[in-house]
């Protein structure tokens, strides 16, 4: 697996996810979709964390210079 985020693209992410977590967490979203965001919240932070991005592969794209 070769690292196709640049180190922006990850803060970003973390960031989001953070934000998704604490809106779920907080109990501001709640129900079907605050799961959602918790899933798509992992999804950012692993993805993050491992530097690559599998959706970025189909459209050969990398925002690692």
């Amino acid at each position: 697996m070769k690292q196709n985020m640049s180190n922006t693209d990850r803060i970003v992410r973390v960031v989001v996810a953070a934000l998704f977590a604490y809106l779920y967490f907080g109990g501001i979203v709640t129900g079907t979709l605050g799961i959602v965001l918790v899933l798509l919240g992992a999804v950012f932070l692993l993805t993050s964390i491992l530097g690559f991005c599998p959706l970025y592969l189909p459209f050969n794209f990398s925002t690692k210079k």
